[in-house]
């Protein structure tokens, strides 16, 4: 199954949802509502024991919010993407049900990292890039606050949160934010050979242990994720994030209003 944005397709039991909207699969409304139903149908297809969320672009996989229409975009439409982004996805994992598996082939930006993140597992390619930019264009990645310093550690959190550097998969490998790094044209294979691993223990078990985890993992985890919405929305609507969203779109360094004399 696809459509112009997602493709949907499962292969020995394994759902793949793969992100096909050149050239850097923006975030928009419409794919996250892509990818969200489509999580939600390998959630309720019982033939499916594992999802593996990738790209169809070569050497990209998400380059975060499509900021040229964020910068136009009402607050309400702002709240809602981001809702989407950061509440519905984790939401979406949540009812899964199943492991998922990010395959990372490219860039992964922003939004993108989101995506990624959001999976139980990370496999990236050796070319793949990472970076949270969004401190270069007026906004914060908020979700990020919430987990990040308790996966590599407040000071290098704070780092790659607020210089908005990009970083290789090596260095994403000694994080600990990915599981494995791989040749660019193995990503897939080895996120798909993962999946076979999952595919042959309990069901049951697997849905009843992951839901377990996720418990266990941060019971805070959920309000954390509600305050980053907010966070982002308000965020969003400020001049100095216009401005640095439309400077982004015209290819042009920030002029920030706040920085400028009273």
């Amino acid at each position: 199954m696809s459509n112009a944005m997602v493709h949907y397709e499962v292969r020995d039991a394994v759902a793949e949802i793969l992100l096909d909207c050149p050239p850097v699969n923006a975030i928009t409304e419409t794919l996250m509502d892509r990818v969200l139903a489509f999580l939600e149908q390998a959630s309720r297809d019982r033939g499916v024991k594992a999802v593996i969320l990738g790209s169809a672009v070569p050497h990209r996989f998400c380059a975060g919010l499509h900021l040229s229409e964020m910068s136009t975009a009402s607050f309400e439409k702002k709240w809602a993407l981001v809702d989407k982004l950061y509440s519905g996805l984790l939401d979406a994992q949540l009812r899964l049900g199943k492991p998922s598996i990010a395959a990372v082939g490219g860039t992964a930006r922003g939004g993108g990292m989101t995506l990624a993140i959001s999976c139980d597992m990370l496999i990236a390619s050796d070319t793949a890039t990472f970076g949270y930019p969004e401190i270069d264009v007026g906004v914060t990645p908020a979700i990020h606050y919430t987990h990040l310093p308790r996966i590599i550690g407040r000071h290098r959190a704070f780092d790659l949160l607020f210089t908005g550097r990009s970083f290789g998969a090596d260095e994403a490998l000694r994080l600990g934010l990915v599981n494995a790094v791989v040749p660019e044209s193995e990503v897939l294979n080895k996120a798909r050979e993962l999946a076979q691993v999952f595919r042959a223990k309990s069901p049951l078990v697997m849905q009843l242990g992951r839901k377990a985890f996720y418990k266990a993992m941060d019971i805070e985890y959920r309000k954390g994720v509600a305050s980053a919405v907010e966070h982002f929305a308000n965020v969003a609507g400020t001049a100095d994030a216009i401005e640095g969203m439309t400077a982004f779109a015209e290819r042009r360094k920030p002029v920030w209003p706040s920085n400028q004399p009273v």
